[in-house]
């Protein structure tokens, strides 16, 4: 009985010692499988989008960016960390701010966790601090394992682009410059009507648009009557954008405010039907030459403008602002209209716009300037300046 007992004893002993280990091993075996199946399948069926909401918005506006992923499969990811990147001026804006750092790029990561067949959809709020042209082109993820011991690690190519369009200037200021451009045209000749200046009401035509149709005047008359407006001349109007920068210290926020004057004032000109020219020493980057477009009255091409605009990189080989009012003097155009807007006030561009204005040009030149500055003050008979301050904005 006594050996029966101590065999017993020592069989009772050796069980609790093999169950463990065939346990260790089960587990063991249970995480080798594992992660054997989840290197194999993590990413099937995996689907990760990541876009812009806005093909384009104005400088200083909010979008979101729409992340979507789809895990369409029987096999759950317990974490899934999305990391993308983007330009340090599209800023995550509120809670979108969460995981997110800014260094020479703006980062963000965000994690997920997916039971099979399930779609998860964010939307991260930012804001435009500065007018260009954006692209992602590229998302990582991150996945574990049920253990999470092991990050799956796998690139996911994107194409989502944006546009943003420089900043519209306030209205009332855009409007000044505008009639300095009618009074120019107007003291010239009286051939066709100024969408600037009204002057009026009379009974109505039958070639007039519908559009001009003053309808309560209309009711007090008891007939039509429509709006009468001063009249201008023919003549297309240029703008010449000069975008060189060549100070030892740089001077951006001058040049910036220029292209915005400029897409503002494109804006306002087209829309008041008149034919519109606008060059500029900035880059095509379409074409990779001095910028060129033409906009033709109420045709609504300033979409386009904008875009060319959000592309335009200082610096760079650029033409001098003199020689690039010296190139357009010598196409010697008679009785046409210049609005030059370049903050550079050398002796060279002054004699520049003197020979613009030859043969009866109108040159209205329009000059940004910092809070603080010396306000430009010309007085010229060849030309006629307006100093643009630059105000700060958030």
């Amino acid at each position: 009985a006594g050996p029966s007992r101590l065999d017993g004893g020592r069989w009772c002993g050796k069980l609790p010692r093999r169950m463990l280990l065939l346990l260790l091993f089960g587990m063991a075996l249970a995480w080798f499988l594992q992660k054997k199946l989840y290197q194999k399948n993590w990413q099937k069926n995996l689907k990760i989008q990541v876009s812009f909401q806005d093909s384009a918005i104005y400088e200083g506006e909010e979008s979101t960016l729409k992340e979507v992923i789809v895990n369409d499969k029987l096999l759950p990811i317990p974490a899934l960390e999305l990391g993308i990147s983007m330009s340090r001026n599209l800023e995550f804006d509120r809670e979108a701010k969460a995981n997110a750092s800014i260094t020479d790029q703006s980062y963000k990561r965000d994690v997920f966790s997916f039971l099979f067949h399930q779609q998860i959809t964010r939307t991260l709020p930012f804001q435009a601090k500065k007018r260009g042209f954006y692209e992602i082109t590229g998302a990582h993820a991150v996945a574990y394992d049920l253990f999470f011991r092991e990050g799956l690690y796998s690139d996911y190519p994107q194409q989502t682009q944006m546009y943003v369009y420089p900043r519209q200037v306030d209205t009332a200021r855009i409007q000044m410059i505008c009639r300095a451009v009618s009074g120019m045209v107007l003291s010239r000749n009286r051939l066709y009507e100024d969408p600037f200046e009204f002057s009026g009401i009379r009974d109505y035509r039958k070639e007039d648009p519908m559009n001009r149709i003053n309808w309560k005047s209309s009711a007090r008359m008891g007939d039509l009557m429509v709006n009468q407006f001063d009249a201008t001349t023919s003549v297309e109007v240029t703008v010449l954008l000069d975008i060189e920068d060549a100070n030892i210290l740089r001077e951006e926020a001058q040049v910036e405010e220029s292209i915005r004057i400029t897409s503002s004032l494109a804006a306002r000109m087209v829309k008041n039907k008149m034919n519109l020219w606008v060059k500029s020493n900035a880059k095509d980057e379409e074409t990779g030459e001095e910028l060129r477009i033409h906009l033709a009255a109420g045709a609504g091409k300033t979409a386009e403008l904008n875009r060319k605009l959000a592309c335009v990189q200082l610096g760079g080989n650029l033409t001098g602002s003199a020689e690039f009012l010296h190139k357009e003097a010598e196409k010697e155009l008679t009785g046409h209209t210049y609005v030059v807007v370049s903050k550079n006030r050398t002796d060279e561009v002054r004699e520049a716009l003197h020979l613009l204005s030859g043969a009866q040009n109108q040159v209205l030149w329009v000059i940004p300037y910092l809070p603080g500055e010396e306000v430009p003050s010309e007085q010229n008979r060849a030309y006629t300046a307006i100093g643009w301050e630059v105000k700060p904005w958030k």
